[in-house]
């Protein structure tokens, strides 16, 4: 052993953590140098504190600008991790001695960190750039390793005279030594490597070597800045020599142990440093997750399985049998059938097949083989699961309170635990019940996070309808969201002020009518009364500027649904209410010019329009309308649904039927201008036709009498194919086609009259309508026209037997059998004593 100790590991290796503290305990130096950013030498102390569970992060970033940062991740196996806790116990001095991070930052452009390039950052032994590869605002990688086919490269190899290429260096040991996997080699000679009795020191100087006639042969290898880096860290380490004398251990990368060794002048370093950029950086500790160490997240240093490393650390002896008993845990979870008998089994083969292989011992290829055959049966849909949660593993780390973070991550954190949300790297559901207090908070706090851009959750499908007071979230945590948390910062200490802030700056500086709408359901769902004013005023403004009918149809479903958060939230919505009635009345007038001479591909747009429309009528038809009363007078032209409501037609009892509002009235006056008017697409003149006739404003007889107009000789093909798909496109129309034979025969009927030069035209846009459909209702339809639809002989008039399965007349009696389920379900009207007794009544 030589002074200084220079011990060249593999970052977040677990057979160089093993080594790393093996050496530490025999040489016991007087002080530690590790590979990292020193602005953090006063944060190393918290590494000891109960509340410090790694996987963790040290976190850099630009103090003005938080999205400028980068990660130095740490695992319970990193080496450095090993020897900052080895020196934390025995009252050794430990720092860090690689180039600042305020020098780090300051080489990259802001733009480059927004596309996560040139992380300076510590690296692995040269296998990927960059230990801390974590950088820029997306939270990306950093610099990665552009070797060449199964990693070889070298000096030379360049499209250019004298260009150098990256050097992958596991590659080229690897291949050296007859291997085609650098993992597969590292594995064999590092992890499996028992005690043996070559010394402590023997791993690191032979892994020294190495890498010394790699560099002899590659120079830098195509990392320009590790020269600025090694000179900076012999700075460090002459001055940690001075200071405490030659017993001083270094832990760093591999690849830079030779440039350690070099001897230099003082002066020599000192001028590869003169003029280095610099910015005022901050530096924290944050939370980390095994899947962002691996390297299919793109982490430059990242290894392949963090979960199957964590278990080697671990793990005294027997690591293969334990790793097996993990999985049979895991996969019993899942309700699969694995006995002990599975477990012998699959490490029987595992055994077997690295013996097979000339392994020293089952690596994670055999165990996985062994459990892809074994327990798995062959499939690798369950050994999905089995990768995912324990090769990779999902586990995330902790931070003590101590530790230095922003005023809104305190808050945040505050309302995590009030709230009892716990961050955890798993995805889970969470299911909301508005109505209750704790739910209506937590619902608050993530909203309000993502109006942010914190994406800790994002809202699911609900297993419970569309009710308005149930939600259902997405959660996971991921730990670039600190740099989010930091970015968010500058708004507010809080996250109710930061949250009311940026919502007021977007609505000042928002130019699309639709991104206020959206803005403005934002804040009710997160409960932002200061900010709503602001943001209903903005609304305001653009909705009186703006003209085009397709942004007024985007911008007013989102601020009809803002309208029904008022009954569960307890937020008054009427100036919303005033400025979404003022939205449609505008979009009623403004729709049937917009729907003239439209392509295909603008016709598609405006049906999606269309039906957001339509459902938001829905949604305001209890809204009294500002400017207009109601009348009892019959609306004229108006359709059957519509002469009862306002009591011109058959009398309807107040509890069957409630009264349309005038709004939704005059929306139907819309759309049978729309549907009757041959100028408007087919789609758009079929899907108006199809929205009367579910709401009951036009009869079966009209719908028809529409169909065999839009299908008639005289249509065109493709406009004829286009109103069917209009008509009954969507997962409901075929059951209008089961359940409405005439419309079937309507559609057989034109269907085998197309001309065959026009049928090749029309059949795209036939098959995707009924592509829809689900499989029993393309098979009831294919059943019904095979026999002949029943209505074929009776389309002029609609009379004749009715369809099967469907009498002529309703049958009153067959109607009342299911009051009692609806009464129960919906709750009855006349009180609940008589639910459970009605029976024979009238419908």
């Amino acid at each position: 052993m030589a002074w200084p100790l220079l011990l060249g590991v593999r970052h977040h290796g677990p057979g160089s953590a093993r080594a790393v503290r093996a050496a530490l305990t025999e040489a016991r130096p007087r002080t530690v140098l590790i590979e990292g950013p020193p602005e953090a030498d006063e944060l190393i102390r918290l590494a000891a504190e109960e509340g410090m569970r790694p996987p963790v992060a040290l976190l850099a970033h630009v103090v003005d600008e938080p999205g400028r940062s980068s990660f130095w991740p740490f695992a319970e196996f990193s080496p450095e991790w090993v020897a900052i806790r080895w020196a934390l116990d025995h009252d050794v001095p430990v720092r860090f001695i690689d180039l600042p991070a305020a020098h780090s930052l300051a080489q990259r452009a802001p733009e480059q960190d927004a596309q996560a390039q040139d992380a300076p950052v510590p690296e692995a032994t040269r296998e990927e750039e960059g230990k801390g590869g974590e950088t820029g605002e997306s939270g990306e990688t950093g610099e990665r390793e552009e070797s060449g086919e199964n990693g070889e490269s070298g000096a030379g190899n360049g499209d250019e005279p004298g260009e150098e290429v990256r050097v992958d260096p596991l590659a080229v040991l690897a291949r050296t030594a007859g291997y085609d996997d650098p993992e597969r080699w590292w594995e064999d000679v590092v992890e499996h490597r028992g005690g043996g009795h070559e010394g402590a020191f023997a791993p690191f100087e032979a892994l020294g070597e190495a890498m010394t006639a790699l560099r002899e042969t590659y120079g830098t290898g195509g990392h320009d800045r590790d020269e600025v880096r090694e000179a900076y860290m012999r700075l460090q380490l002459r001055a940690a020599q001075k200071e405490f004398g030659q017993e001083v251990a270094v832990v760093c990368g591999a690849w830079h142990v030779p440039a350690l060794r070099t001897r230099t002048t003082l002066t020599a370093d000192r001028a590869v440093l003169k003029g280095l950029p610099k910015v005022k950086a901050e530096m924290t500790w944050v939370p980390w997750t095994y899947r962002r160490l691996s390297r299919a997240t793109g982490y430059g240093a990242g290894i392949e399985s963090p979960g199957w490393y964590g278990h080697l650390f671990h793990c005294a002896d027997r690591p293969v049998e334990r790793w097996m008993t993990k999985v049979a845990g895991l996969l019993r979870e899942e309700d699969r059938l694995v006995s002990s008998a599975h477990v012998i089994e699959a490490v029987r083969l595992a055994d077997t097949l690295a013996a097979m292989r000339g392994r020293p011992l089952a690596g994670l290829a055999e165990t996985t083989d062994a459990i892809r055959a074994v327990m798995c049966e062959g499939s690798d849909v369950p050994l999905d699961l089995v990768r995912d949660r324990l090769v990779v593993g999902d586990v995330l780390g902790e931070v003590p309170d101590s530790a230095p973070a922003v005023p809104l991550q305190r808050d945040l954190t505050r309302l995590q635990r009030r709230l009892r949300l716990k961050p955890e790297a798993l995805e889970r559901e969470l299911d909301l019940d508005l109505r209750s207090e704790n739910d209506g908070a937590r619902s608050r706090l993530l909203h309000r996070l993502r109006l942010l851009g914190i994406g800790w959750g994002e809202p699911a499908a609900g297993r419970t309808g569309t009710g308005t007071f149930r939600e259902s979230w997405r959660l996971r945590w991921e730990p670039e969201l600190a740099v989010r948390v930091a970015e968010a910062g500058v708004w507010g200490t809080t996250v109710l002020g930061a949250a009311t802030a940026k919502a007021e700056q977007e609505a000042v500086s928002a130019t699309v009518l639709a991104d206020i709408t959206a803005l403005a359901e934002h804040c009710l769902l997160a409960e932002l009364p200061d900010a709503l004013p602001v943001v209903m005023r903005a609304l305001a403004d653009r909705a009186a500027l703006d003209a085009d009918v397709g942004r007024l149809a985007q911008a007013l479903p989102a601020l009809v649904r803002s309208l029904r958060y008022g009954d569960v939230r307890g937020t008054d919505t009427a100036a919303l209410t005033e400025v979404a009635a003022g939205l449609a009345e505008r979009i009623f007038v403004g729709l049937p010019p917009a729907c003239v001479a439209l392509d295909g591909e603008a016709a598609e747009e405006m049906r999606r329009h269309l039906d957001a429309v339509h459902s938001a009528v829905g949604l305001l038809e209890e809204v009294p309308h500002p400017g207009h009363t109601s009348s009892r007078e019959p609306t004229p032209g108006a359709g059957p649904a519509v002469e009862a409501a306002e009591g011109s037609g058959p009398s309807l009892s107040e509890e069957a039927v409630a009264a349309p509002s005038g709004m939704r009235v005059r929306w139907w006056r819309v759309l049978r201008t729309l549907a009757a008017r041959e100028t408007v697409a087919g789609v758009l003149r079929g899907r108006c036709a199809r929205l009367l006739l579910d709401e009951g404003e036009l009869t079966a007889e009209e719908a028809a009498r529409l169909m065999a107009l839009a299908l008639s000789r005289g249509t065109p093909p493709d406009q004829a194919a286009a109103w069917i798909e209009g008509f009954v496109g969507g997962g409901s129309g075929g059951m209008l086609l089961v359940h409405d034979e005439r419309l079937l025969a309507l559609v057989d009927q034109w269907l085998t009259q197309v001309p065959d030069a026009a049928f090749n035209d029309v059949l795209p846009l036939l098959r995707r309508t009924f592509s829809a459909y689900e499989t029993g209702v393309r098979r009831t339809l294919g059943e019904l026209v095979r026999r002949g639809p029943a209505g074929a002989n009776s389309l002029a008039g609609g009379t004749g037997s009715a369809p099967s399965g469907f009498a002529p007349e309703l049958d009153p009696v067959r109607a009342d059998a299911v009051l009692p389920v609806l009464y129960l379900l919906l709750g009855d009207p006349r009180g609940v004593s008589g639910a459970a007794e009605v029976s024979g009544c009238g419908t």
